[in-house]
């Protein structure tokens, strides 16, 4: 992986805790299905052991992908102070175009739960957000056309 990821030395310490817990808990259950269905006979016709065998593929990637994140971590300061809209911002906006309000918290790629309202710094949006002040209006571009935001407030942690 050779671009870093941006992430905040808490958003780096619980990535930390989840691969021990991928590596720990998680693979030992992993291992105990395996084991488990193994028990059951013929390998060749056992659906439970292909399946366990499979989800323990599945873990395996996803324990390489975190343990990617975590090598190309670029450790980055939460946003303070007077300073535009950074990563721990949470920021206020209108849709100039529908006058729909919209609030978002700005965090690391790996810590963006949309649907909780964080929102990755590196998507259109939080790139777009970025450095915003109260009062500055931006532009986002879509696949539909461009569209004007208009930053209301601009809240640091």
């Amino acid at each position: 992986m050779a671009d870093t990821v941006k992430m905040t030395a808490a958003a780096r310490d619980d990535l930390v805790a989840e691969i021990a817990r991928l590596e720990g808990e998680v693979w030992r259950e992993a291992a105990a299905r395996i084991k488990a269905a193994r028990e059951l006979g013929d390998l060749k016709e056992n659906a439970e052991y292909h399946a366990a065998k499979d989800d323990a593929a599945l873990l395996k990637l996803k324990i390489e992908h975190r343990r990617d994140q975590l090598r190309s971590a670029e450790i980055v300061e939460v946003a303070s102070g007077s300073a535009g809209a950074g990563i721990g911002s949470t920021v206020n906006y209108r849709d100039d175009a529908t006058a729909r309000e919209v609030t978002h918290t700005l965090v690391a790629e790996v810590e963006a739960r949309p649907s909780e309202g964080l929102i990755s710094i590196a998507s259109p949006v939080g790139k777009t957000l970025a450095g915003g002040r109260s009062g500055d209006r931006r532009t986002l571009t879509t696949p539909q056309g461009e569209r004007s935001l208009t930053i209301i407030a601009v809240e640091h942690l």
